[in-house]
């Protein structure tokens, strides 16, 4: 299970670079290339300028956690409870910095990081083409801004089918003028409820440092 789940979420949370072609056309409009020669537009399904509501409440570490594992390649930094969670750290040719996983369970983590700033809402389209590429029903259950440990991030679950199986993916995309992370949690769709509290708790752990 655990392999399953890790090669669904690769496939859809690759480095930015990596993923596909991005250009511009003669009159503006941002696109997707593909290795097979075709093209969507960028956007193409996602809505533009939609309004992203604020979630007021301020989302903090929990007291638990207590080791704080520290990108290399940004000023940011998860803090997680290692009773509860083991890590490995990627190596150079890997698309992630760390990955996570819940001790004695099918819950799973990711952060990807790198040092290009983009803004959040062309983060979040290029999220959502990248999921759609190997999930094509994939679809944005829920969206947010939230201020954890005093940073604003996007919050935003999907869900898809990837192989016949469902996930659910459930993250903070952020940036600055340092970079860009994607902290991800993800797991079956059918098991989203029970480790929703575990995904708060893990997600809530980052910081800038």
């Amino acid at each position: 299970m655990r392999k399953l789940i890790l090669t669904g979420l690769l496939m859809i949370s690759v480095q930015l670079i990596n993923a596909q072609i991005n250009a511009v056309t003669e009159t503006g409009d941002e696109v997707i290339l593909y290795e097979n020669g075709t093209w969507k537009y960028l956007y193409d399904n996602v809505i533009e300028n939609s309004e992203i509501t604020v979630n007021d409440k301020e989302f903090v570490k929990d007291e638990k956690s207590t080791f704080l594992v520290k990108s290399k390649r940004l000023n940011v930094g998860i803090w997680i409870d290692p009773k509860r969670w083991k890590f490995t750290k990627g190596s150079e040719n890997d698309d992630f910095e760390f990955q996570f996983q819940k001790k004695g369970g099918d819950l799973y983590a990711m952060l990807i990081s790198e040092k290009m700033q983009i803004p959040i809402e062309t983060l979040k389209g290029i999220a959502i083409e990248n999921a759609k590429s190997v999930a094509p029903d994939i679809e944005v259950v829920k969206e947010e801004y939230r201020n954890v440990n005093g940073i604003k991030v996007l919050m935003m679950q999907m869900s898809g089918t990837i192989q016949g199986m469902r996930f659910t993916y459930y993250g903070y995309y952020y940036s600055n003028d340092n970079g860009t992370i994607q902290l991800l949690t993800y797991t079956g769709e059918n098991l989203f409820d029970d480790y929703l509290d575990d995904s708060e708790v893990f997600l809530n752990g980052l910081i800038e440092n």
